[in-house]
């Protein structure tokens, strides 16, 4: 019997754990209808889940095909208000393209060393757009400091 080895990533920056952790085991109950529509499209929730995530995320893997889904889930979620205390919806509309543009330069036909190169390139850009976003001084939709009160150290480790 094989084991099922998960890749555990370090983190990249001292806010990683708890509730941020990267790699997680998160528990809850499925809705009966989730699982209805899963099981009639013939495609397992965990993928659902992942695809959610990672087109939410403006991920670079499965990129092709996918730029109305990625366009819906931002608006998604700048209209159920997330982070909407902090940033202005053209401010996070900004942050997605930001993201986008990120992963649009994954070399998809590179050569490892390309690949590796690229890896390393976009774990500094993420932390430079984290960091720019996360430490700006005051938000313009509200006045005020956007984490104020929050106490991330946002360091490399």
């Amino acid at each position: 019997m094989k084991k099922n080895k998960t890749r555990i990533r370090k983190p990249v920056m001292k806010w990683q754990s708890g509730d941020y952790q990267r790699t997680q085991t998160i528990k809850f109950e499925l809705p009966l209808q989730f699982l209805m529509l899963c099981r009639l499209a013939g495609i397992s929730p965990q993928q659902i889940l992942t695809d959610f995530i990672d087109n939410l995320s403006r991920g670079s893997w499965k990129r092709e095909g996918r730029e109305k889904a990625r366009q819906l889930l931002a608006t998604y979620f700048i209209e159920h208000g997330y982070g909407n205390e902090m940033y202005s919806g053209d401010e996070l509309t900004h942050m997605f393209s930001e993201l986008d543009a990120m992963a649009m330069l994954f070399p998809k036909d590179g050569e490892p060393q390309m690949l590796d190169a690229y890896s390393v390139w976009r774990e500094h850009q993420q932390e430079y757009w984290f960091n720019k976003w996360f430490n700006r001084k005051v938000s313009p939709k509200t006045g005020n400091y956007p984490h104020k009160g929050i106490n991330f150290n946002t360091e490399i480790i």
